[in-house]
């Protein structure tokens, strides 16, 4: 009993250690919010002032120190995430992660974003390079003062930080700008397309916003035969550290003006739509000092505010999308080793960068990137794509793009035009800028850099890049860029609709997201002349679904064969469109057209490309197939119904009637029998997961666990909850980050993101947003000093090095 005793108390000894070192080892990077701090190269105190989520307000004596403290501040709650983001972006991220991030290295430096940053750099206006080098400055500081107390993220993978520079701020910039576009991918996806079942169907099934648009195939591509059977996993090497292109065309934002508001002055409302990721991408920070007094949401490793407002003017954004990026077929005098590609008869030199990826744990991996005038060469890192043509990656302006320029003059412009002058460098990522002021205005501005293309090239499909004939034209000049200014209608929304008429001159993109929110954000803004801040709040909850209208009318048409199918017809004949957690008859909806498009379309591809295209590679959330089905539905005999494994000839009914009964039989299938197992919210969930996680490792697959939580929406809604058709329906991306600001009131903002502001595990900051951001409320997001200090639920003073 004596030696059991001892073994217990042994036991039980070790457990209590383990224990409080594994409390010690999580709560160790946590940082100091209250009192006073030592940090070295400011050149006066500094003070920050956070509310009880965490949310920070920096007040400076001047620029330099502010912009010091915001690095400094951002490295306390984002420090990882912050070198996940520039690592990925340089590619780099096999330094830390090892073997699992060098196909993403491959690609993203072969891409050449880092090298864009660098050039960006050296051609950097004197007052941005000095602010984005005291950003640099104070994330170092806090790196260099907490060696020992960094994330655990650095001590897992025995990885030191090198120093933060400029660069790193920037290259991230160019990696948002990789996320919200994907025009190459789309080019990539319709050649395939092509390829494989003809010009006609790809039209169907890919459409061109304007039907009249021709695709513009050349002769010389050969209907890129060379294109079949090149899996688009090939250019997915990125994307689960990035995110997926494809899930992009999300955000919604309007501005109201104060004829129509209760207030009497402009309310300004967006929401953001991004993957959904552990932490947020945005964290919510105020600026005060010198030339700034701003607030909002900021991107931790990137200093100043990208949305909010300065007390002065407001602005949100929306992807524009525009057609900025460009596939090149090339020809070269070796494959396996090339020097030289053609152009316009003459053999021109290839640029060659040798280089090398290092990898934690492993052997460094050569890397040859080969770079024409249209840029680098990507299938040549990719193993998949060998056997296709040599693509040359051509992106508008980068390397060119004066963005942190133009986001310094955007907090701290007063006025609308200065407004408008300060998107004038926004070159890249495209955006739909709205605009209000406390003057009462309110204004729209599309800012990008987008090419001006030759007649013959549509910017849809590969084009050869040896004849000369297929050269960019220059760009759009920013000054016939589309704006509004106080339109007669009072008011003004995007989402990421087609923004302009058809009698505009230049062509932005054939790519435009179908317009289902817009129309509903329209026709819910028309009818109201009593807007408030709880009216844009409730838009922005709302769950409507006009694509489900349209395609009900089509199945309330279907006889059902049994009793089950007669309920769900009914469920849907009383259904009010909104996907709201409890309803039933969306997910019989959602089931049902799933298997209708797959019953419509997949007979038509082969395996390879149907999965690409209906299960979800490049379509995650259905925006090309819903235009299409929309299109196809209308003709009871079109042959896309006619099932090609049968010998009878099959009509849009059949098809409907078929699919009603597989739709029933799966959801009796994965979630039992019982229709109340059919919510919304039960099938419908979004789980937060760490990128870090997906590298497999089991430890960050714990610590970043999060309970899926029932979400909301669907693809076509305000309130966006999309989901993938590829493991239906789980919700990938979503607003966020919403804000609701009414000018009457600056110190009355409200906002939210999806996570919270800290990226520490375990922290208390770190999920306390999530409820609140999917039950669509909101945190009070104070301006005034005064409403500040009210708000703050700690204090902490910085000091410069020395000082008591």
């Amino acid at each position: 009993m004596k030696i059991f005793r001892n073994v217990l108390l042994g036991a039980l000894v070790l457990v209590l250690v383990l224990v409080g070192f594994g409390t010690w080892f999580v709560r160790n990077p946590w940082p100091q919010t209250s009192g006073t701090l030592a940090v070295p190269g400011l050149s006066a105190p500094v003070q920050v002032l956070r509310d009880k989520w965490g949310v920070p307000n920096i007040y400076a004596e001047n620029e330099r120190d502010l912009f010091m403290a915001q690095g400094y501040v951002h490295a306390q709650d984002r420090l990882w995430s912050m070198y996940f983001n520039q690592l990925t972006a340089s590619g780099k991220l096999a330094e830390a992660i090892g073997e699992p991030g060098v196909d993403a290295d491959r690609f993203l430096r072969t891409l050449g974003l880092r090298r864009g940053a660098e050039q960006e750099w050296a051609n950097m206006d004197a007052d941005s390079k000095a602010l984005l080098q005291a950003y640099a400055d104070g994330v170092n500081a806090f790196i260099n003062t907490n060696r020992n107390k960094l994330p655990i993220e650095f001590t897992v993978l025995r990885y030191s930080p090198e120093p933060w520079t400029p660069v790193d701020s920037i290259v991230y910039g160019n990696l948002i700008s990789l996320y919200l576009a994907g025009n190459y991918r789309l080019e990539f996806l319709r050649a395939r397309l092509i390829a494989e079942i003809g010009e006609q169907k790809t039209r169907d099934l890919l459409p061109a916003f304007d039907p009249s648009t021709p695709f513009i195939i050349p002769d010389e591509v050969r209907g890129y035969e060379w294109m079949k059977g090149v899996p688009f996993a090939a250019l997915d090497a990125p994307v689960q550290w990035v995110g997926d292109p494809a899930a992009t065309w999300g955000s919604n934002n309007w501005v109201v003006a104060g004829n129509r508001t209760v207030s009497g002055k402009p309310i300004l409302a967006g929401d953001a739509h991004m993957n959904l990721s552990m932490p947020s991408i945005w964290y919510m920070n105020g600026l005060h000092g010198g030339r700034f007094n701003s607030t909002g949401f900021t991107l931790p490793g990137v200093p100043s505010v990208i949305i909010g407002h300065n007390g002065k003017i407001a602005w949100a954004v929306t992807n524009l999308n525009p057609d900025v990026q460009d596939l090149y077929i090339e020809k070269l005098d070796d494959r396996a080793n090339p020097t030289k590609y053609e152009y316009q008869g003459q053999w021109q030199d290839l640029e060659i960068i040798r280089d090398t990826l290092k990898v934690n744990g492993g052997e460094s991996v050569p890397l040859n990137i080969y770079i024409t005038r249209h840029g680098p060469i990507i299938n040549e890192v990719v193993e998949d794509m060998k056997q296709a043509e040599p693509m040359a990656f051509k992106w508008a302006k980068l390397g060119d793009s004066q963005l942190f320029a133009s986001l310094l003059k955007l907090n701290t412009a007063q006025n609308w035009e200065q407004f408008r002058e300060a998107l004038r460098t926004w070159h890249l990522p495209g955006q739909n800028f709205v605009y209000a002021d406390t003057e009462g205005n309110i204004g729209y501005q599309m800012t990008s850099q987008i090419p001006i293309r030759a007649e013959q090239h549509s910017g849809l499909v590969p084009v050869p890049g040896w004849t000369g004939e297929y050269e960019w034209q220059g760009f759009i000049p920013y000054d016939e860029l589309p704006f509004v200014y106080n339109p007669p209608r009072g008011f003004i929304a995007t989402a990421n609709n087609k923004v302009i008429g058809d009698d505009y001159p230049y062509k932005i993109t054939e790519e435009w997201d179908p317009g289902y929110r817009a129309q509903r954000i329209t026709e819910l803004l028309e009818g109201n002349y009593r807007m408030d801040v709880a009216t844009s709040q409730q838009m922005q909850a709302d769950t409507y679904s006009i694509p489900a209208g349209n395609f009900r009318a089509y199945m309330l048409e279907i006889k059902p064969s049994n009793e089950e199918e007669a309920r769900a017809i009914e469920l849907l004949r009383n259904w009010d469109l909104h996907f709201e957690a409890d309803t039933v008859a969306g997910t019989i909806f959602q089931t049902w057209y799933w298997f209708i498009f797959q019953n419509t379309l997949r007979d038509d591809m082969s395996e390879t490309l149907a999965k690409d295209y209906l299960d979800g590679q490049y379509e995650r959330h259905g925006r090309f197939h819903i235009t299409a089905m929309t299109q196809i539905i209308r003709d009871p005999n079109n042959s896309w119904f006619d099932d090609k494994k049968t010998p009878q000839v099959e009509t849009r009914d059949e098809i409907m009637q078929r699919s009603l009964g597989q739709a029933l039989n799966w959801l009796k299938e994965n979630h039992g029998t019982d229709t109340n197992g059919w919510r919304w919210g039960n099938v419908h969930q979004v789980s937060y997961v760490s990128l870090l996680a997906r590298s497999g490792n089991p430890l960050f697959v714990w610590l970043y666990g999060v309970p899926p939580i029932e979400a909301r929406g669907e693809n076509f809604s305000i309130n966006t909850g999309t989901f993938t058709f590829q493991d239906p329906f789980s919700m990938a991306h979503g607003a966020s980050q919403r804000e609701v600001i009414d000018m009457s009131d600056i110190d009355g903002m409200q906002a939210i993101h999806s996570t919270g502001q800290s990226g520490l595990v375990r922290h208390a900051n770190r999920t306390d947003m999530i409820e609140m951001w999917e039950d669509v409320q909101y945190i009070p997001v104070p301006f005034s000093r005064e409403k500040v200090e009210q708000n703050a639920a700690a204090t902490l003073t910085l000091t410069p090095e020395g000082s008591r």
